[in-house]
């Protein structure tokens, strides 16, 4: 383990070697944008970890409490997007449209000032984060504190806490798309893109959380996990891609049918030149792929599968998040050296974060009350 974390911080350093040259070497717009893209996609993996947290206590499900321990972990990003997200910041007057010079002479964007200016704009990032941190600490501490306390009312207080955050997480992932990605081309508006990131959020977290519960299950780890309850969390990932390809396709359609020259050029940026196999892509990667894999009973309880799976489906959620935010810096697909630094300062980085937290607290929440039947699950 000590070994691995040390070629984790070694690949953290040399990524980020290459993060600081990309600013000089290939330009502020093209840091930035690759910047933006990673902020975007680690807030969708915290925030949709935060979420299934949330729900298992939301709906009473006890089949999930064995696992709950695994988004609560991922949930770790939650407060790495601080600084990564305050960073973000500088990147307001090099690529977002309505802070660019003569911004204030486009007529939709205008009409939009009252929301699209400065101080607002770092108001609602700041209490964003803000929520999103607290809710970590409720939802997630407050577990953890059980493991040792075995007291059954934080149980109730988190119970009683998810819907609250599920109203937080509405409002704030709403305002969060349309701000960080939205706004990036500030005349276009979609009025359901709020919750197309959070389609694409959640799907990617639960991709996410089936590679954590399979690689520790692995190393001898998470030995009360059964094959029912991998089905369980497939059978959400195959409900969740369906989800995901519905809000995709009624966004694409009916902007598609107005044919609104202020609405359509959106698309076009996305659907022509270098960006069209991506788009082509997307739409049979993120949604055929996975609901035909995970079709039948057999498969959703077929740990090799459901690894194979998970790994598209994440892979599949950057694609998504990399053909929202790629064609800002125009002039087609950029890919090179910048990009693979990025890649690997982020992910080796939001590795070590979440293997800290992996040593925090029992693998599965000991003192959840639940926990008995959860262990006695099986499907009928």
């Amino acid at each position: 383990m000590n070994r691995a974390r040390s070629t984790l911080w070694m690949l953290a350093a040399l990524g980020g070697a290459g993060v600081v040259a990309t600013y000089f070497l290939e330009g502020p717009k093209r840091f930035w944008e690759n910047w933006l893209l990673w902020f975007v996609f680690l807030a969708c993996i915290a925030l949709g970890a935060l979420f299934l947290v949330a729900l298992q206590h939301l709906t009473g499900a006890t089949w999930s409490v064995v696992l709950r321990r695994v988004p609560e972990r991922i949930a770790a990003l939650t407060p790495w997007l601080v600084p990564v997200g305050l960073i973000a910041l500088f990147s307001l007057p090099v690529v977002f449209s309505w802070a660019q010079p003569g911004a204030d002479k486009i007529t939709p964007i205008v009409l939009k000032a009252h929301w699209l200016n400065y101080p607002f704009f770092i108001i609602r990032l700041v209490v964003c984060l803000a929520l999103w941190v607290l809710s970590y600490a409720i939802l997630v501490r407050g577990s953890i504190k059980q493991d040792s306390s075995r007291d059954p009312t934080i149980t109730v207080k988190l119970r009683r806490y998810s819907p609250v955050f599920m109203i937080i997480l509405a409002l704030t992932i709403t305002v969060f798309a349309f701000d960080w990605v939205s706004s990036l081309e500030a005349t276009w508006y979609s009025d359901i893109f709020g919750v197309y990131l959070f389609a694409g959020a959640t799907t990617t977290a639960i991709a996410v959380t089936l590679l954590a519960v399979i690689y520790l299950q692995s190393r001898g780890r998470l030995p009360d996990v059964t094959a029912d309850h991998l089905y369980n969390l497939g059978g959400l990932l195959f409900g969740f891609t369906i989800f995901w390809g519905y809000i995709a396709f009624s966004q694409y359609l009916l902007q598609w049918y107005a044919d609104l020259p202020a609405e359509v050029f959106w698309f076009r940026q996305r659907t022509v030149g270098s960006m069209e196999p991506v788009f082509i892509l997307l739409g049979l990667g993120h949604f055929f792929v996975p609901f035909f894999a995970l079709m039948t009973r057999s498969n959703k309880k077929n740990r090799k599968r459901l690894r194979w799976v998970a790994m598209w489906v994440v892979f599949m959620g950057f694609v998504d998040v990399f053909w929202l935010i790629s064609p800002i810096i125009g002039q087609g697909v950029h890919l090179g050296w910048p990009e693979l630094a990025f890649a690997v300062f982020f992910l080796a980085s939001g590795l070590l974060v979440v293997g800290r937290a992996m040593s925090r607290g029992e693998d599965t929440p000991i003192g959840d009350p639940f926990l008995p039947d959860a262990l006695e699950f099986q499907l009928r």
